[in-house]
């Protein structure tokens, strides 16, 4: 019997100045977790300081997923930063629910929503001339 495992895929495209959207898809499991810590740690390293985590494409997220998350908001802190999370499946925000997390960390439905409801991103976006939705629809985070 051969199981089929959803590898995950992690994207980040910088919002200018030290603002990134990292689009997680497939699942966030105890294989799976270290790939995103990693990545937050490099975007840090970057100088990356606010992190939309568009989990939109997430289909599983477990305990250890959980965790990564919590540590990267713990990161990101520790510079002065912050991890808004964008989640649109209920399935996953009912994980959110459950655990408390909803009130540890900003939770949007969308990406435009998540750039407009954010100081350092709207910053980011008026040093580029451009609106949320625009930015937004130019790197394929609408909808």
């Amino acid at each position: 019997m051969e199981t089929h495992i959803q590898p995950i895929h992690l994207e980040s495209t910088a919002g200018g100045g030290d603002c990134a959207v990292l689009r997680v898809t497939g699942e966030i499991d105890v294989y799976t977790a270290p790939l995103l810590r990693e990545r937050v740690i490099h975007l840090v390293d970057e100088g990356v300081r606010h992190i939309i985590a568009d989990l939109r494409g997430v289909t599983f997220l477990d305990s250890t997923g959980l965790g990564v998350l919590v540590g990267s908001l713990k990161r990101l802190r520790s510079h002065e930063g912050s991890l808004s999370v964008v989640i649109n499946a209920d399935r996953i925000l009912r994980i959110f629910r459950i655990t408390g997390l909803v009130n540890v960390f900003v939770l949007h439905p969308s990406v435009q929503e998540a750039v407009s409801a954010d100081g350092h991103w709207r910053a980011a976006m008026a040093t580029e001339g451009r609106t949320a939705a625009e930015w937004c629809r130019t790197h394929g985070l609408t909808a």
